[in-house]
């Protein structure tokens, strides 16, 4: 009796298992330049380069907040589409300014932030129109172009609510 042994002598490259052995690290390689890729091409927009500056004007900030306490300053802001009106009221007679600045903060995207200057339509009531749609949370800042003032709160732009801006004292 004779035994008859074949030899398989195929390439490796025809073979599977070596295939799926490299494919593990050959998708953490893919994966990892997409992640470099990300961190180079993209920027936070989240630090400051100026951390003294931003704790000196610290105090001014706060004494904007007192101020408004002070006048007894509430504000409602409402939103049609890109039409964004706001009405406010004092305890005390204050004349308000024919124009106030509105600013949206997004908590993360700092290209997303706008600045709309509200003109008065009288009786305490200001118009303007947003730059683009919002959608989220936002942190909304409301001061008077002089920077005696100012208000401020956070906003969730897909309600239908209008947003209430209360003096925050202290």
């Amino acid at each position: 009796m004779s035994v008859s042994m074949t030899n398989d002598t195929k390439p490796w490259y025809k073979e599977p298992w070596p295939w799926i052995l490299m494919a593990g690290p050959f998708i953490v390689i893919i994966a990892c330049m997409n992640l470099l890729w990300t961190a180079i091409a993209t920027n936070d927009g989240l630090v400051s380069d100026d951390y003294y500056k931003e704790g000196l004007a610290m105090n001014q900030r706060l004494e904007r907040d007192h101020q408004a306490s002070q006048l007894g300053l509430h504000a409602d802001v409402m939103r049609a589409g890109l039409n964004i009106r706001l009405l406010i009221t004092t305890k005390e007679t204050v004349a308000l300014p024919e124009e106030i600045v509105l600013r949206l903060t997004h908590p993360t995207i700092d290209g997303k932030d706008q600045k709309v200057a509200l003109k008065s339509e009288g009786a305490g009531f200001y118009g303007g129109v947003l730059a683009e749609d919002l959608a989220g949370r936002w942190h909304v800042t409301l001061e008077d172009p002089a920077g005696q003032w100012r208000l401020q709160g956070e906003w969730q732009a897909g309600f239908d609510e209008p947003l209430r801006l209360d003096a925050k004292a202290g």
